[in-house]
This record gives structure tokens, C-alpha cells and sequence, in this order.
């Protein structure tokens, strides 16, 4: 006997159920009845933890409202005629307070899938807007690479309705094929001027290689300087050549440059030594100054240059302070010699000389006049004449010194 259930003399098990009670099966006559009423115990029991666990698991929401309703539909289905002893009631009143829970749990549900509707609705808008911006631009190194992370992003995302996911994955993938339309046909126009750029290198590379002997150096820098701009205005030839192509180009180049090189260190050694004969010819140029005799010195200066001029070219770095010395060597006999033609210039001369004629013949007949004026007592015309006399005779010392310039 239990609280909810009995075994009678005939092994007849029944369950309380309201009021009254119900057979729910037979025990073994003679059985213990103790161990009947253990038996249909532990079926409620069972039928009290599928009950208890559906409620843990609603409660957690790890269970979608519909696999829980028809696990409480599966459940009342079990208490209908349950041989179980036990508050069977109880279980169906604990499945009855299920519903609003599961109607809370739909409505939360709800609410999280149109959350991740919309949020899925933003993500994919974006990966289209993005998608359709870089199949609109020539983003050829990167863009393919993107597009790829933005299928796989998208693949990662719900699905939304048909509608909207169907026209959201129009746009994205048309945005991709006009893309990779563009990009196959760049690479295709960039494969074609590869090539040509190749032809073109090839020609530019014999034309470099026929220079390479030259020993012209001028004119042959100049042309290697133009075959340069001609090369980089060419492009690039496809990458599998274009270092071998570079590498012959620039090896015709090195044979000229060094070639060059070599001639240069040569010259420079000659000239360095043509420099130091030049100092030796500067010391004894610089020793004619300051110049005492003029013509002697014209005639040193005569062989000086000579020699200077034999000598040859010196070192870039040393012309200029060289020229300089020796040219100021130069100028200061030049400026003694036109300072010495000023001085004895015949024209001068002669224009001096008749100028000092006339100022004596001016003096003699002021002197004359003077000689009349004291005669006739005439004292203001005599002070009158003297001063001019005296400023005749002014001028006649001037003359007269300026013609012992020329003498």
C-alpha cells in the first residue's frame, strides 16, 4: 500500500487518479506486493524526470519550441492510461505551466532570428556595396583576394528570405564577374605589352652590345643614356625574362662603362702629371711680376705660354685654380703694356706739343702787351693783362708735364 497506489489479494495494481482509482495492471498472485508497488513507482519516476528535464531544458532555452511541444505532446501521450503509480496528475498540471513558457521561449526566439535577420541583411548589404565598388575600380592585386574573403564571409551568414538573399546574391555576384572580366582582359592587354616590351628590350639589347667596343666615349655615353629612356619607356617584358633581359642590357653597358673607366684613370694619371709641370711653369710665371722691365718681360711671357700650352690638360678639380693663376700672370703684363701705350701714344704726343706751341705763342704776345700798357701808363689794362699771363702760364706748366708723360 502507498500513498498513491495498492496491490489487492489477486495481485490486481491500481493507481489513485481524483477520486477514485484505476487498474493499471496485475502482480504475480502471491507476489510481493511491496516489490509491485517499487516496480510501477519507478515508471513514474521515469515518466517524473522526462518531465523534470523537458522543464530544465525549456527554462535554458537549448530546446526549439517545437521539438518542446511535441515532447509534451509525447508525455501527456504516456500519462493517458500511465501504469505508473504515483501524482500523475501532478505531471500533467507541470506540462500544463509549459505552454506560456513556451511562448515566451517562441517569441525569443523569434526575436533573436529576426535580429540575426537584420543583422545578416547589414552584413551581406555591406559585402555587396563593397563588392560592386571594387568590381567598379582596377584594383587588380588586391581585389580578387578581397572578394574571395567576402564569399567566404557571406557564406558564413544565415540565409534571409528567399527574396532578399536572392536579390542581395545577384548584385554580389555580378559585381564579381564584372570584376573578373575586367581584370582577365587587363592581364590580357598587359600579357600583350609584355611581349611587345620583349621584341623591343631584344633590339635594345643589340643595339647596347654592338656600342659596348666603342671607345668614343662621349657620343657612346650619350647613346647609352638615350638606349636608358628608350628601355624603361618600353615596360616590362613578361617576369620570367625580364631579369635575363636586364642583365644582358646592363652587362653591355659594364663592358663600355669600365672600358671608359680604365681610359679615364689613364687620363687622369697624364693629366696629374701635367699639372705638376704646370706649377713649375706658374712659379716661374708669378716670378715676372711685379714687372720692371716691360719688354723683357713680354719676351719671357712669349715662351712661358708656349710651354704652358704644350704642357696639356690637368685634373677637373685643379683647372680652375690653375687657369686662374696663370691668367692673372697674364693680365697684369696686358695692363702694363696698355697703361704703357696710353703713356707714349703719338697722337698724344703731338696734340701736347702743339698745344704747349700755342700757349707760348699766347704768352709771348701777352708779355708784348704788357711791354705797350707800361709804356702808355695804362696800369689797369697792365693788371688785367698779367692775370691772364699768369693763368696762360699755368696751363703751359700743365701742358708741359703732360708731354714729359709721353717722352
Amino acid at each position: 500500500m502507498s500513498d498513491w497506489g495498492r496491490v489487492d489479494a489477486d495481485g490486481n495494481v491500481y493507481v489513485k487518479e481524483g477520486d477514485g482509482e484505476r487498474l493499471i495492471g496485475q502482480w504475480v498472485t502471491g507476489g510481493d506486493a511491496d516489490e509491485a508497488l517499487a516496480f510501477y513507482t519507478r515508471r513514474f519516476d521515469n515518466l517524473e524526470t522526462e518531465v523534470d528535464l523537458l522543464e530544465k531544458r525549456i527554462e535554458a532555452g537549448t530546446v526549439s519550441p517545437d521539438d518542446a511541444t511535441k515532447a509534451i505532446a509525447t508525455i501527456r501521450e504516456q500519462l493517458v492510461d500511465a501504469q505508473a503509480i504515483g501524482d500523475l496528475a501532478s505531471l500533467s498540471a507541470r506540462l500544463d505551466k509549459l505552454e506560456p513558457a513556451l511562448g515566451e521561449l517562441r517569441a525569443k526566439r523569434k526575436a533573436e532570428r529576426e535580429q540575426r535577420t537584420a543583422e545578416a541583411t547589414e552584413a551581406k548589404t555591406r559585402i555587396v556595396a563593397e563588392a560592386e565598388k571594387i568590381g567598379a575600380g582596377q584594383d587588380w592585386r588586391n581585389g580578387a583576394d578581397r572578394l574571395r574573403a567576402l564569399l567566404d564571409e557571406w557564406k558564413a551568414l544565415p540565409r534571409l528570405s528567399k527574396a532578399a538573399d536572392d536579390e542581395l546574391w545577384h548584385r554580389f555576384s555580378s559585381a564579381r564577374t564584372a570584376y573578373t572580366k575586367k581584370r582577365k582582359a587587363h592581364f590580357g592587354e598587359q600579357s600583350v605589352r609584355r611581349d611587345e616590351a620583349k621584341k623591343i628590350k631584344e633590339k635594345l639589347i643589340e643595339e647596347a652590345e654592338a656600342l659596348s667596343g666603342s671607345t668614343e666615349w662621349g657620343p657612346t655615353s650619350g647613346a647609352y643614356r638615350d638606349l636608358m629612356q628608350r628601355w624603361k619607356a618600353a615596360g616590362s617584358a613578361p617576369r620570367n625574362v625580364e631579369d635575363k633581359l636586364w642583365k644582358r642590357f646592363r652587362a653591355a653597358q659594364d663592358v663600355f662603362f669600365q672600358a671608359r673607366e680604365a681610359a679615364n684613370a689613364a687620363q687622369e694619371s697624364e693629366f696629374a702629371e701635367n699639372a705638376a709641370v704646370k706649377r713649375e711653369i706658374l712659379v716661374e710665371a708669378e716670378g715676372l711680376l711685379p714687372i720692371k722691365d716691360l719688354e723683357a718681360t713680354r719676351r719671357a711671357w712669349h715662351d712661358i705660354a708656349d710651354r704652358w700650352e704644350a704642357a696639356g690638360k690637368v685634373p677637373r678639380d685643379q683647372i680652375k685654380e690653375l687657369e686662374g693663376r696663370i691668367r692673372a700672370v697674364e693680365k697684369a703684363i696686358r695692363d702694363a703694356g696698355d697703361q704703357e701705350w696710353k703713356r707714349t701714344d703719338p697722337e698724344k704726343s703731338a696734340r701736347a706739343d702743339d698745344m704747349i706751341t700755342k700757349l707760348e705763342d699766347a704768352i709771348a704776345g701777352i708779355e708784348a702787351d704788357i711791354a705797350k700798357a707800361e709804356a702808355a701808363g695804362d696800369t689797369k689794362k697792365v693788371a688785367k693783362l698779367r692775370e691772364n699771363l699768369e693763368s696762360r702760364q699755368a696751363f703751359l706748366d700743365i701742358a708741359r708735364r703732360t708731354a714729359s708723360d709721353f717722352s
